[in-house]
């Protein structure tokens, strides 16, 4: 017989081991951090991806949908409403608060179907808005995929222009602004992690800002799409029951009334591409900030920056002096997290059995929490940017410790003195690998080569002026590619 012990339910008051059930505190414990440790970051999203907005959202669409039929008398025996009318159902929506929550919650536990709850939760209020007679126009010629289709479709536009898009911004903006600022500052390149030519610290974070400028840019020109044309997409319901209506243009005319681009042709559900194209565009935007959080960790690393201390925190606990770069650190992993639940929504949406299948239904639950995890990523990158200080003397030190990266400037001067006829200019990259190749070269060692080598005179006076700091082109004025 089973020992009754280890048949603890949620509800219980303890645990096997004694301990008391968390489930018992109230208010309620968030079982996931970002309805917990972070929700004051990614609260925002609340009102656009949680569960209560897309019922407040298949609302907003449920009675848009009965205003629409009316206002442009698509059935007989419509007509339009009256302003006031029309302003008492838009009060369902705007007056969506708990105690609807809670009502759309009994609702559901006897349907055991949100979106019919939805149904119901408006038709109850019909008879009190005067509204009795219209309670059959509520959800007509609909599937409930009709309705959800349209309402995530608005719930995401929304929280891309009114949160992720905002953010998103104010990264690319801080960003922008320490490579304007930064511009001028020389500093050493490293590729393969070994000293390179030289470049600015503004150009490298220019890059940086111009790479996530332009997925933003992607975001921005998003379609939205969606549909209303019934349980299989054929208007079958609608020309059953008013043959004599133009159902494709009143489909039309309701997804672009809410703001959204027509899907003319799917199957039961609106096939989510547009979804999959969102979420690829956001993804490469956090792979883009994830690169610009290994950078920025590893220059830190090396003391180009230092980080700005904040009054009373603590960077270890045994390790006074540690001030760790836990914004960019923390801020990698969300990002992970956040590019492998997108890349799952893209993946599985895009797919749908035959007509319909549910897949598409469990999945899209996780936007809200994919969407989270990237705005998290995004307030902890824009405020460890905002607790940096560049250590120019780090960058100088650093470029003096390295003449040898003016190998590359000196063989390509030999090589076009050669083209212009000088003699004596054979093989430079040769003697040059000669002279630095795992070598530590320093200044007078570079300009006594440069003496020995017979250049014109002004080639020669103008590598004896070249110092690593002034080594990098026009690195500088690549930064207004960003404006």
């Amino acid at each position: 017989m089973a020992n009754s012990s280890q048949n603890t339910s949620p509800s219980d008051s303890s645990l096997p081991n004694g301990r008391t059930s968390l489930t018992q505190v109230d208010p309620p414990i968030a079982l996931g951090p970002l309805d917990g440790r972070y929700q004051p970051q990614t609260a925002p999203l609340t009102d656009y991806l949680s569960e209560a907005a897309l019922n407040r959202d298949r609302v907003h669409v449920e009675v848009e949908w009965f205003i629409y039929l009316c206002r442009n008398e698509v059935l007989p025996g419509l007509e339009p409403l009256s302003e006031a009318q029309e302003a008492d159902l838009r009060a369902i929506v705007t007056n969506f608060d708990g105690e609807s929550i809670s009502e759309l919650a009994e609702i559901e536990a006897v349907t055991v179907h949100d979106v019919k709850a939805v149904e119901y939760f408006i038709g109850n209020r019909l008879e009190a808005l005067g509204l009795a007679r219209l309670k059959p126009l509520v959800h007509f010629g609909c599937t409930s995929e009709d309705i959800n289709n349209l309402s995530y479709a608005v719930g995401i536009r929304d929280a891309v222009t009114n949160v992720w898009l905002p953010a998103a911004r104010e990264l690319v903006d801080g960003v922008s602004d320490l490579a304007s600022s930064a511009r001028d500052m020389p500093m050493m390149s490293r590729t393969h992690g070994q000293p390179a030519t030289p470049t600015t610290l503004g150009k490298e974070m220019a890059v940086l800002a111009f790479r996530l400028q332009r997925q933003i840019k992607h975001v921005e020109n998003q379609e939205f799409l969606g549909k209303i044309n019934g349980a299989t997409g054929t208007y079958a319901a609608h020309y059953a029951s008013a043959p004599q209506v133009d159902w494709q243009e009143v489909s039309r005319g309701f997804v672009e009334y809410l703001g959204l681009t027509w899907n003319p042709l799917t199957t039961q559900i609106e096939s989510h591409d547009w979804q999959a194209e969102l979420y690829s565009s956001i993804a490469h935007f956090n792979r883009i900030l994830h690169n610009l959080c290994t950078d920025i960790w590893s220059y830190i690393s090396i003391g180009y920056f230092r980080q700005i201390p904040v009054a009373g925190a603590t960077g270890s606990s045994t390790m006074p002096h540690k001030i760790n770069p836990i914004r960019f650190e923390n801020a990698e992993a969300n990002l992970e997290i956040s590019c492998s639940l997108l890349d799952t929504l893209g993946e599985t949406l895009v797919t749908s059995r035959w007509q319909r299948d549910l897949t598409d239904s469990s999945s899209q639950r996780n936007i809200g929490v994919a969407f989270g995890h990237s705005i998290l990523a995004i307030s902890n990158v824009t405020k460890g940017l905002a607790r940096l200080d560049v250590a120019e003397e780090a960058l100088a030190e650093d470029l003096d410790r390295n003449w040898e990266v003016l190998a590359e400037a000196i063989q390509m001067v030999m090589r076009a003195e050669s083209i212009a006829g000088v003699d004596g200019m054979d093989n430079p990259y040769e003697r040059l690998k000669d002279l630095t190749r795992g070598h530590r070269v320093d200044q007078a060692r570079l300009i006594e080569f440069v003496s020995e080598l017979g250049l014109s005179p002004e080639a020669e006076e103008r590598l004896k002026n070249l110092t690593p700091a002034t080594y990098n082109g026009i690195a500088s004025r690549l930064v207004d590619y960003i404006r």
